[in-house]
């Protein structure tokens, strides 16, 4: 290969994430936001969005990924019932889709595909996800789930993902973190 294709494809790979956020992680329970497992770096390029998770101590397996609608990890009380991370919203939805559906589909834009959690307990896999732009995460969270994702609403609602698991807050381009899961914050609240 010649030195200008060379240089041309080095350009071309370096234009394509015009932009990122790297997102903190941090386990959830119905106590609160826990320690910090790691991160994912949600970059634009010119096919959508690009997430790239470098995460550890989580279940191995599949696990249901999305983007929810409010920047915020905080534990939530429904019907009597406290749900981890449940300050943080439905899933992203802003055509009112009110349905699950897959990543590239016309369910909720912020049905992410799933996570892979190697045996190890860590996740590093790239997903892309098409439908989406970086300017639609700000302000919202990243929920991991305790179970996959079958990509519809049959036979459990939302999936099947479960239990939330793990949470991060996207911080709006004017702030660089959330008090509800600070890069600092390691106690579960």
């Amino acid at each position: 290969m010649n030195k200008t294709i060379t240089t041309l494809l080095l350009c071309s790979v370096a234009s394509v994430a015009t932009a990122e956020i790297m997102v903190p992680m941090h386990l959830v329970n119905d106590q609160g936001v826990g320690e910090k497992i790691g991160h994912i770096t949600v970059s634009q390029t010119t096919h959508g969005i690009q997430l790239k998770p470098d995460l550890r101590e989580l279940p191995p397996g599949m696990r249901g990924f999305h983007l929810h609608d409010k920047g915020n990890c905080d534990t939530a009380e429904k019907d009597g019932k406290v749900t981890p991370a449940g300050a943080a919203g439905s899933h992203y939805d802003p055509h009112n889709s009110e349905k699950h559906g897959a990543p590239w589909g016309d369910g909720h834009k912020g049905d992410l595909p799933g996570l892979y959690v190697n045996t190890g307990g860590t996740s590093t896999q790239p997903l892309a996800a098409p439908r989406l732009t970086l300017e639609e995460f700000y302000g919202r969270a990243l929920v991991i789930h305790a179970g996959g994702d079958n990509y519809s609403d049959y036979p459990e609602p939302l999936g099947g993902g479960g239990a939330r698991i793990a949470c991060g807050v996207i911080p709006t381009p004017d702030t660089s973190s959330n008090p509800a899961v600070s890069d600092t914050d390691t106690d579960t609240k």
